[in-house]
């Protein structure tokens, strides 16, 4: 098998390449320079001349952040994601998507592969949603759409929470009990693999086997990140949305990026849990049980 694999170098590419080749496969690595191991392609820009041929392309570079330009988002996600699936249009495509695309003002109770929303609190969530539908034009594609990834080489979701770390204290939005279906990045891995050979099309929701309280995986983290001493306070969801609303003016003003944002406080204060029916039946990946017993590890050596 060979596939090729956009956004190599980043924490979710590079998993996904990492684990193609320990299967025996040849992989491709896309990336914005050039390296030994690299081929160069800005998705912004032509594709490389001539296009690689593989059996499978997985598209998992992106532009992600909380806040920022709308058109840096749209060239980076949405176009970048045309690109790809026009150079590649005779091809397998696995596009990682994610769980942003869903409504952000309910809960997603073991919701099931829905249509993305129309509406979005920031341009990340819309150039997703955008990108997911412009792959599911291709002829030949599956969406994954995974929900808080996090592993061994994440340096967003777990380290940011960490940092949240203030005054001695953990400042968090909702509530302890406030259910997630997180993903690890091995689930999300297995799940690209599958679909790399399966012929599943359209969206596959991707996580953990099941939900986790987000109060129980805070204080797990912050035990084996060596900060079992600091407390967690939580801040109401009507409260931060408020708060966050405030500090997005506030930066719309000034041009430095808020603190805490209106996506933010969706994604953590609202339960978020999804139907895994189609990657279970459909893709074959009984995934594990979230587990961050290693978080000390990833956060000491920094991957």
């Amino acid at each position: 098998m060979r596939i090729a694999v956009t956004g190599a170098t980043g924490f979710i590419g590079g998993a996904v390449a990492r684990a193609a080749e320990a299967k025996g496969w040849e992989v491709v690595r896309f990336a914005r320079h050039a390296a030994q191991g690299l081929t160069y392609w800005d998705l912004t820009g032509l594709p490389p001349t001539p296009v690689p041929g593989v059996d499978a392309i997985v598209h998992a570079a992106a532009h992600v952040a909380d806040w920022g330009d709308a058109a840096l988002f749209h060239r980076a996600n949405v176009l970048g994601t045309r690109a790809v699936a026009e150079a590649y249009a005779g091809t397998r495509l696995v596009h990682i998507s994610s769980s942003s695309v869903y409504p952000w003002w309910e809960s997603c109770v073991n919701r099931g592969e829905d249509e993305v929303a129309t509406r979005h609190l920031n341009a990340y969530g819309h150039s997703k949603a955008l990108a997911d539908v412009e792959a599911r034009k291709h002829g030949n594609a599956v969406a994954l759409r995974p929900h808080g990834v996090y592993g061994p080489g994440d340096r967003t979701l777990l380290p940011r929470l960490i940092g949240n770390v203030r005054h001695g204290r953990l400042l968090s939005v909702g509530h302890p009990h406030v259910k997630h279906q997180l993903t690890h990045v091995d689930n999300l891995t297995r799940a690209v693999l599958a679909a790399c050979r399966s012929g599943v099309r359209g969206a596959v929701n991707v996580g953990d086997a099941e939900p986790v309280e987000l109060g129980g995986v805070l204080r797990q983290v912050l035990d084996l990140s060596g900060h079992s001493g600091v407390p967690i306070t939580y801040l109401p969801e009507p409260a931060a949305m408020a708060l966050a609303g405030v500090a997005e003016a506030l930066s719309a003003a000034t041009g430095r990026p808020p603190r805490l944002t209106r996506y933010a406080v969706s994604q953590l204060g609202r339960q978020r849990t999804y139907s895994l029916e189609r990657l279970r039946h459909e893709l074959g990946i009984e995934p594990i049980s979230t587990t961050v017993t290693d978080a000390g590890k990833w956060f000491k050596h920094g991957t």
